[in-house]
């Protein structure tokens, strides 16, 4: 899978690079750790897991606008775990595996089960989210 696969699928569109853009949507990544923290601490271990996945989601958005592509409707957040699976390679592609569960959970989260996830799983989720939102703070040309 490449870039010019999720185009052909309409999944991404290219769009002009904003930089404005992809700095508060990364904000919203670090915000989203820290409320994931704080739900943590809570222990409201569902929440703490949605949240962890939506600032992965913030932070690969943030990618995708920083490389001048934005997800279509019809790609939603699938179209986001995949653009980031096309840059995140070699050791960053378990990174981009724990995403896509995260998203799967986040899912049944949201809408069909609760408390569903560990304490557990919520410290794991956090910890992930930690280091893929650091390993995209590292990539080139950010």
């Amino acid at each position: 899978m490449n870039l010019e696969d999720l185009l052909k699928e309409r999944l991404i569109e290219r769009v002009e690079i904003n930089k404005e853009l992809v700095k508060n949507t990364f904000e919203l990544a670090e915000r989203d750790i820290k409320a994931a923290k704080d739900n943590l601490k809570n222990e409201n271990f569902d929440w703490c897991y949605a949240i962890a996945y939506n600032a992965m989601l913030q932070a690969g958005r943030a990618l995708m606008f920083s490389k001048g592509f934005r997800s279509t409707r019809e790609g939603g957040h699938i179209a986001v775990v995949r653009f980031v699976a096309t840059l995140l390679v070699g050791d960053g592609s378990i990174l981009v595996t724990v995403f896509n569960k995260l998203r799967v959970k986040r899912h049944q989260i949201i809408y069909e089960q609760k408390e569903l996830v560990s304490k557990e799983e919520a410290v794991r989720a956090v910890d992930k989210a930690v280091e893929f939102i650091g390993k995209i703070k590292k990539m080139p040309g950010w």
